[in-house]
């Protein structure tokens, strides 16, 4: 049985959490998916002050005494996860921001590997479709293997044509996301993921001591010495790709020290 979980970033339950309720439909209609759906707005979410003690002393140093280690365990006990927000001026809604910014440290210590990601954003007008790419990329960045997500334009309340245009597409990609659930969980880096590990990577070796909480995570997950995050076999030519990253972020991270 998969577990999906869907975190909605709306302050009413209308719009965006009807496409949720109906992607998550979809899923159930597999026969092997449970579904739960969280509406942040439910959850004490506290605001990041930007005091980096998450960076240099460890999460669980927070300041902030919020909702935030429950949520991410519903994360880790999740093979799926959906982000859902309306547009709301022409960006992610300010509780979808502020639950992203409380997992600011997992951008540098990602861990979300192996689990399947989508988004979901509905609007009025224009725009969404840029808010997609940002969640998109944000989850790949925070370790989840992510299916490209969908944006929904309707009025509130929607029409009937809108309503059947949405839930077509779904179902498209609601199959998508249930694929990539049942897909090797460690899939073969791009060769910019792959670029993105071994810049950090080398910057970890070189800029930071054992000190540092970056430092030894990288150090105790193995990654100062691994080809990528994820347990992946690389071939011969992103192996040489990813000595040439390396050895190309060292040289920019000397000379700025110098």
């Amino acid at each position: 049985m998969k577990k999906v979980t869907a975190f909605v970033g709306s302050g009413h339950k209308r719009l965006t959490h009807n496409a949720v309720r109906r992607y998550l439909d979809e899923l159930e209609s597999f026969g092997d998916v449970e579904t739960e759906l969280v509406t942040l707005g439910d959850h004490r979410i506290g605001t990041c002050r930007g005091c980096r003690l998450c960076f240099h002393r460890g999460e669980e140093n927070c300041p902030l005494k919020d909702d935030r280690d429950v949520l991410i365990g519903k994360i880790m006990a999740s093979d799926g996860v959906i982000f859902a927000s309306p547009n709301y001026s022409f960006q992610v809604s300010g509780m979808m921001k502020v639950f992203l910014d409380r997992l600011g440290f997992v951008f540098h210590r990602p861990r979300f590997f192996g689990k399947a990601f989508t988004s979901i954003v509905t609007q009025g007008f224009f725009g969404g479709n840029k808010i997609v790419k940002y969640l998109d990329f944000a989850a790949g960045a925070l370790g989840f293997n992510t299916v490209p997500g969908a944006c929904f334009t309707a009025l509130d309340p929607p029409t009937a044509k809108e309503t059947e245009k949405r839930d077509r597409r779904l179902a498209v990609q609601s199959r998508r996301f249930y694929e990539r659930m049942n897909r090797t969980p460690f899939p073969s880096p791009s060769f910019l993921k792959l670029w993105g590990f071994r810049m950090g990577r080398t910057n970890v070796r070189l800029e930071l001591t054992e000190a540092d909480c970056d430092y030894q995570y990288y150090r105790d997950k193995g990654w100062l010495d691994s080809d990528y995050f994820d347990p992946v076999r690389l071939s011969p030519l992103k192996k040489a790709a990813g000595r040439f990253f390396d050895s190309a972020q060292a040289r920019k991270t000397r000379k700025r020290k110098k």
